[in-house]
């Protein structure tokens, strides 16, 4: 699962902002030239407009927190916009009521929503303070309109009543939406819009520091487990771990843990299957330093069982769910999946109930896998008590089955050069088992999720080639190489990966794991840690804020908009009589 809170609308380059700033200032002033002011002269005042949108920029950094660049150039593309929307509404006006008196209102009304609109975004985005954000919000729409606009018309524009009585208000209701922004997130909260500049941060600098110290104040002490399943041969270089984290990958890529799936299979040098676990986001590690708290204690791990046989495998299916599991000894290890239907993360109540039922059959212990290999909602009242009887069902046949002395081998893709990226750093694997004379195969990708019904052709192509594919799971990472501008904020497996590529890439790590299979042992490794974890209530307290944050913002939208139409009833209805159809709908002259 991912936090979907990335933005899809924000420029992705701030060449691509700039030199869009530049065009639409550019239209800013052949467009107010040529109607506005009735000239036929557009290069000059094109070219003024652009040399004081440029001139100015490097302004806007000085009163940034960070001083970046590339957020003033984003900052001016959007205020340009709102500008020349401003100028053309005017005009539009304008022709259609054929009245006098608005030529230079909108303007002038267009280099003050520009202002207002900056307030707003250097309060909130790039971290000034609201006075700072005053002194910086007119310098360029402030520079622009003057070199537009005739000297001589300066005082009379700018002194008039409609523009100090709506420019105004433009600028009050920016002032007062940035205050009462800052302020929604109180009193467990200090500042809304430090937690956004936070947030930000992470995403454009990849700085995680100051978001994680926003986050860890709010985070709760606990105490995780985690699960090894440690498989040795008489050749070393051949051992292999299933890891059981009951942590969540997460929040999202840079922050906390949402890397750890590749750091813990790296710790493992790079021989291991990392799974979901049943956990969700309450379970996310706030901070690197946690993060690394952690897997320094996995050095401390202790033997809980061992042994040298197991199960074949066993599959059961109730409707949509499916649980599929191999017991080792007296250990099962469980995999739950509603593939191709697809379930967000499991709930805690699915594990703590497969637990007891083991438990009452005498298990040593089960170790369940949330496989995570199809998209999908939320798992509904139906599909968990369907998983819940799948495993049950599971286990009691896992108990009447006999137990065999096993081989494995182990292979991952580090010398295939896959570089996907909806594959992060531990990239994939498989797992071969050879139980009582047959071949079986555990498949694994350091993913988020997949595509819906990739899993499917990864099994049928085994199928067809001889080979029985036991499950295939993914790690639910939250590290992406590159950003993903997607809803999710991630690429899913199979989202980038062609699903034919990737079930030939399983099948030929299928045939070098088969290459290696050795006679095997297990053991099975516990181990608690004391970490700090974000808590059940973080995300829920973060979303109340930004929904308050979101309704302040609408209504401050919606009265903008009546300001913006008030302002025009109020000119049109004040203004002089109608013009003679006989002449231009424009002035000859300013």
């Amino acid at each position: 699962m991912c936090i979907r809170d990335r933005s899809l609308i924000n420029p992705s380059s701030h060449y691509i902002s700039l030199a869009a700033s530049i065009a639409i200032a550019g239209l800013i002033g052949a467009f107010t030239a040529s109607t506005y002011l009735g000239s036929t002269e557009l290069i000059f005042p094109t070219l003024a407009v652009i040399a004081a949108l440029v001139g100015t920029q490097f302004l806007d950094i000085l009163f940034a927190k960070h001083r970046e660049y590339s957020k003033s150039l984003h900052v001016s593309l959007f205020g340009n916009g709102l500008f020349f929307v401003s100028t053309l509404i005017g005009y539009g006006a304008m022709g259609l009521f054929e009245k006098d008196g608005l030529d230079l209102f909108y303007v002038t009304m267009g280099m003050v929503v520009f202002a207002s609109f900056r307030i707003g975004i250097f309060t909130t985005i790039l971290g000034a303070s609201l006075k700072k954000a005053w002194a910086v919000a007119f310098i360029q729409p402030m520079a622009m309109y003057l070199v537009l606009v005739p000297s001589d018309m300066w005082i009379s524009s700018l002194t008039n009543p409609w523009i100090i009585l709506f420019g105004g208000a433009f600028l009050g209701l920016a002032t007062a939406w940035s205050y009462l922004t800052d302020k929604a997130g109180r009193p467990g909260l200090k500042s809304t819009h430090e937690l956004i500049q936070a947030y930000v941060t992470s995403m454009s600098r990849k700085d995680p520091a100051p978001l994680e110290e926003i986050i860890e104040k709010s985070s709760t002490e606990s105490t995780v487990s985690t699960s090894q399943l440690k498989f040795q041969s008489t050749d070393k270089d051949n051992d292999f771990r299933i890891v059981l984290p009951d942590i969540h990958p997460g929040p999202f890529h840079p922050i906390g843990g949402s890397n750890i799936t590749g750091l813990i299979y790296k710790e493992m040098d790079s021989t291991a299957m990392v799974m979901h676990s049943i956990s969700n986001h309450d379970l996310n590690l706030p901070t690197q330093k946690e993060v690394q708290n952690y897997l320094q204690s996995l050095q401390q791990s202790k033997s809980k069982q061992n042994g040298a046989v197991c199960t074949e495998p066993v599959s059961v299916t109730m409707n949509k769910a499916r649980a599929s599991g191999l017991l080792f000894d007296r250990t099962a290890l469980l995999f739950l999946s509603l593939s191709p239907h697809g379930m967000e993360d499991l709930p805690p109540n699915v594990r703590s109930e497969i637990e007891q039922f083991a438990e009452n059959r005498n298990f040593e212990q089960v170790l369940i896998v949330d496989t995570h290999n199809a998209m999908g909602k939320e798992i509904s009242k139906e599909d968990s008590e369907d998983l819940l009887l799948a495993a049950k069902s599971t286990l009691d046949t896992l108990k009447t089955k006999e137990s065999h002395s096993f081989k494995f081998g182990f292979a991952n893709s580090e010398k295939m050069n896959l570089n996907q990226n909806d594959i992060a750093e531990g990239r994939i694997a498989t797992l071969c088992l050879e139980i009582n004379n047959k071949n079986y195969f555990l498949g694994w990708a350091d993913a988020n999720n997949m595509e819906n019904g990739v899993r499917e052709q990864i099994v049928t192509h085994f199928a067809n080639n001889g080979y029985e594919l036991i499950e295939i799971c993914t790690s639910d990472t939250h590290y992406t190489a590159s950003g993903a501008r997607n809803r999710n904020g991630y690429f899913q497996l199979g989202m980038l990966s062609k699903p034919n590529d990737l079930a030939n890439w399983y099948l030929e790590l299928a045939k070098n794991a088969e290459s290696k299979i050795k006679e095997g042992t297990f053991e099975v490794l516990e181990h608690q840690t004391n970490v700090k974890v974000m808590g059940p209530t973080i995300f829920s307290d973060y979303s109340k804020v930004m929904d308050k944050t979101m309704s302040i913002t609408k209504w401050c939208l919606l009265a903008d908009a009546g300001l913006f139409a008030m302002s025009i009833f109020c000119l049109l209805y004040t203004s002089p009589s109608p013009r003679d159809r006989t002449r231009s709908r424009m002035p000859s002259s300013a």
